[in-house]
């Protein structure tokens, strides 16, 4: 539900300040969170955040997260300070975040209150610290300790030790045995009232299952006790001695079968190369005597040996007692056999969830049924559901404590970013991204980076996702995307390596696997199409040297090719051509021509210049580095006021609500290029630096001293000292004394 317009209609005066270059409101009081629910939701920085994968606890934003989501938006977060500011006396213990909660602080006039306090001194009660006035997360979180010395806990599990009577304590026993535990409070394992009602259906199902053998003996039971061990041996062998009745049956049916009912000389071969074991799985797949037609099957003699022992088991717990003693067993007695155990086989099928119970024993079984176990275990439970409230409450301790630690931070990183402009850790940043002699700390971790490259371009950051693996136990890899905002670009890229440290201060290798290229400052701007003439350039000699070194290589080899084949040839083939002067003369003088006009023009450049004004020949400089600067400057300006950490955050599955500028000074701040330390003595002797090249200061001499022939021209002063000037009135003078020539006489 939102709030539009929620908050006019409140009383309470919000604060704003503006923090990286847009407004946020000030959430740092109790009175602040108490009106959180009159706040206008348009003036929350985000609306939801993921419940996982951000530095929070998880179980925290596990029991804030009350639909399971995966996703933690305002109503669940206004649900959250609602319960735990109807609990506390004072709104502004929820807005100091700390893991220890003093008891003074619950509010004992609402019943969950005093329940929550009555909880907490049990727990502190059961650390063996009933004098102590404030409680502590960890003291909520060791279930096992608070419950070690207490026999019931409000769990409905009874575990062996609720009881002192050992009868009871047997029967708790028998139950564990026979249908499993569950984990008491304490730890220790115990039975539930449905582990109990399951016991006891299975002991009566049972007891009629062995009243139901008990009254048809003469058929179910042919051997008394001994019939369930001659059914066992009977089937470890009735699917192989019905294959050979099978066979025989086979044989007498077409006499030209017996080959193949029973193996072939060729089947042995194999065998006889190595050891052989009588009960081998080599030998178990063979008939388990030699067939023939309507052959009875040896008891004695004659048994395959990897069958021999179970045969001879079969003959001294059935065959015997029901047949008698004999050598030999016919299909007619084979099957008469089977029939006479058939009902007990069958009887043994129906036993059902009584097999559950069957270790026990007929007596055991029947004497639990008949005392009054059941009972008085089923008057424990209750006796310990009795305090179910009072030890769910410890649960509830567990999270307002929680919530007394986190749910304030988790208002700095939602309501506000206050952490993250405040230059604090926020919850999103998952760590730092040491690279290229820069440290990063807007690094987020990255679930999917594929649908993440396509939102995080907008943020107008330079970004780099980075593959972070760790070999601890066992392997961890993880993604982040890291965003550079100082320094240049000109050495990242795919494939550099780096060392990112997790919150938690763990190392992990980093390697670069994309970036997303936009402006990290003007001053890179300022150069970019000078570096990326140079790039250019050098790009063009090297695909031109290698064009040259390449021709070179062929017409080497073709030169060596020819020559080889003129060798071949002898002296009948004809003379290489002669120097042709006039072709190299040309292609001399173009070069000329084009170095001439190369010239010319350079020279109509510095004759320009030389006839403008001194003071003009900056602003040309200025005018020419604008002309080729200034586009890219303008664009990375636009660009640096566009950074928004907005489409970076909901690539991540945040909904940032607020246009989270980034500015220059914000974003200086969050990448540390290297710098020495302030108190470093640095030796700038370097005895491998390489020696200055004397042509920067020639061509500085040789534009001072253009500059100064410029003025000197300008002035004047130039023609006066070479003469040029008294010349020319020299010259101007004998002009006008000439006489004027004389007019020729008319006829």
């Amino acid at each position: 539900m939102g709030t539009d317009g929620a908050s006019a209609k409140s009383g309470h005066q919000w604060r704003f300040q503006r923090v990286g270059g847009f407004d946020q409101v000030v959430v740092d009081s109790g009175g602040d969170i108490a009106n959180l629910d009159q706040l206008d939701q348009k003036l929350w920085v985000a609306l939801a955040c993921p419940a996982r994968d951000i530095h929070l606890d998880a179980k925290t934003l596990a029991l804030i997260d009350t639909d399971a989501d995966g996703r933690i938006r305002p109503p669940e977060i206004l649900a959250a300070v609602k319960w735990a500011l109807g609990v506390l006396k004072d709104p502004n213990v929820l807005a100091k975040p700390a893991a220890e909660l003093p008891l003074a602080a619950l509010n004992t006039e609402v019943p969950e209150g005093a329940m929550l306090l009555a909880s907490a001194k049990r727990i502190l009660a059961g650390l063996g610290k009933p004098e102590v006035t404030s409680i502590k997360l960890e003291d909520a979180l060791d279930t096992a300790l608070i419950f070690a010395n207490t026999k019931f806990n409000g769990d409905g599990i009874v575990p062996v030790a609720a009881t002192e009577d050992p009868a009871l304590q047997a029967v708790i026993q028998d139950i564990i045995a026979c249908v499993g535990s569950e984990p008491d409070r304490c730890g220790a394992p115990g039975v539930s009232q449905a582990k109990v009602d399951a016991f006891f259906a299975a002991a009566q199902a049972y007891a009629a299952w062995v009243q139901q053998g008990a009254d048809n003996a003469a058929t179910i039971l042919p051997l008394g006790e001994g019939t369930a061990v001659a059914a066992e041996k009977l089937a470890a062998v009735q699917a192989k001695i019905d294959d050979y009745f099978t066979r025989c049956r086979l044989v007498a049916y077409d006499g030209r079968s017996a080959g193949a009912m029973n193996r072939g000389e060729a089947d042995y071969a194999p065998l006889g190369g190595g050891e052989l074991s009588a009960d081998g799985h080599e030998t178990l797949a063979m008939p388990i005597a030699l067939v023939a037609a309507d052959h009875p099957l040896p008891l004695n003699s004659g048994l395959n040996p990897a069958w021999a022992a179970a045969v001879a088991a079969l003959r001294a717990t059935a065959i015997t007692p029901l047949l008698g003693e004999q050598e030999t067993l016919t299909a007619a007695e084979w099957s008469a056999l089977k029939a006479r155990l058939a009902p007990h086989v069958a009887w043994q099928a129906t036993k059902g969830e009584g097999a559950a119970v069957a270790a026990l024993g007929t007596e055991r079984v029947q004497a639990l049924l008949a005392g009054p176990g059941r009972e008085a275990i089923t008057a424990l439970i209750a006796q310990d559901l009795a305090l179910e409230g009072e030890a769910n409450a410890i649960a509830s301790v567990e999270k307002l404590l929680r919530l007394h630690r986190d749910l304030a931070v988790l208002l700095r990183n939602t309501v506000t970013f206050a952490d993250f402009y405040g230059r604090r850790k926020a919850v999103f940043q998952a760590g730092t991204l040491y690279l290229d002699g820069r440290s990063c700390d807007l690094c987020i971790k990255v679930v999917n980076p594929a649908p993440h490259a396509t939102l995080a371009p907008k943020s107008m950051m330079h970004l780099a996702y980075c593959d972070c693996t760790r070999r601890g136990a066992a392997a961890e890899k993880m993604t982040i995307v890291a965003a550079f905002t100082g320094g240049d670009s000109d050495f990242l890229m795919v494939g550099r390596n780096g060392v990112f440290y997790d919150r938690q201060g763990q190392d992990w290798d980093a390697t670069i696997t994309k970036i997303v290229e936009n402006p990290i400052s003007v001053r890179q701007a300022f150069w970019k199409p000078y570096k990326r003439f140079a790039r250019f350039v050098g790009d063009q000699f090297n695909k031109f040297a290698a064009a040259r070194e390449k021709a070179v290589e062929t017409k080497g080899e073709g030169g060596i090719a020819t020559a080889t084949q003129k060798l071949d040839q002898g002296k009948g083939t004809a003379p290489s051509p002669a120097f042709d002067i006039a072709r190299f003369a040309g292609i001399f003088a173009a070069i000329g021509l084009a170095l001439g006009a190369l010239g010319t023009a350079v020279a109509a450049i510095v004759s320009g210049l030389l006839k403008m004004p001194a003071w003009q020949l900056p602003l040309v400089v200025v005018g020419i580095i604008l002309v080729i600067s200034g586009p890219a400057m303008l664009l990375a300006w636009f660009k640096l006021r566009q950074r928004n950490l907005g489409p970076l955050l909901d690539a991540s599955g945040w909904a940032v609500n607020a246009r989270a500028r980034i500015n220059l000074p914000f974003g200086r701040s969050l990448t540390g290029v290297a710098q020495l330390p302030a108190n470093a003595k640095q030796t700038l002797d370097d005895p491998y630096a390489e020696k200055p090249s004397p042509w920067p200061k020639v061509i500085l001499v040789a534009i001072i001293l253009l500059c100064c022939l410029h003025i000197l021209n300008q002035t004047g002063k130039l023609r006066e000292w070479f003469g040029v000037g008294k010349q020319i009135e020299v010259e101007q003078e004998l002009i006008l004394d000439v006489p004027p020539s004389p007019e020729p006489p008319t006829k």
